[in-house]
């Protein structure tokens, strides 16, 4: 009776659980920072961008930074993954008023988040959506 039980529970509830699966986001590290060979390198100082920004937007550069930091928070090669607006205006090269409009549309778009003290980090989502769409471009443009 007990096995009639527990193999029924797994017959129920198992395909739930495996359609859950699916339609969670997730990220694979190890595939990540493949993806990023290139493109983020890490050094004593931080994260360091590969690609020479003139040869991407603004969005593709900021995305490019906050996934660096969270790659390296990720690999424990970096303290944080959350980067404050006047560092992001630092790596960016442009104007607060740019750099503020930039990451608000970002933020729009689900790509990034701000946190509690007002830096901001890639979601999850923003993660899934680089991996799909964004890396490729990046790399096409970097012509890596």
């Amino acid at each position: 009776e007990t096995w009639l039980l527990l193999n029924k529970f797994f017959n129920e509830f198992l395909p739930s659980f495996e359609i859950a699966n699916k339609l969670q986001l997730s990220v694979d590290l190890q595939q990540l920072a493949k993806d990023c060979e290139g493109l983020i390198a890490f050094s004593q100082e931080g994260a360091n961008l590969l690609v020479p920004k003139s040869k991407l937007t603004d969005n593709e550069t900021l995305l490019l930074w906050l996934l660096a930091g969270y790659l390296g928070h990720k690999l424990g090669l970096i303290e944080s993954d959350a980067i404050s607006k006047e560092e992001l205006q630092a790596k960016l090269g442009k104007s607060g008023k740019i750099t503020s409009t930039r990451l608000g549309e970002l933020v729009k778009s689900d790509l990034i988040g701000k946190t509690a003290d007002e830096k901001f980090r890639v979601t999850t989502f923003g993660v899934a959506q680089m991996r799909k769409d964004v890396l490729a471009k990046i790399r096409a443009k970097a012509s890596i």
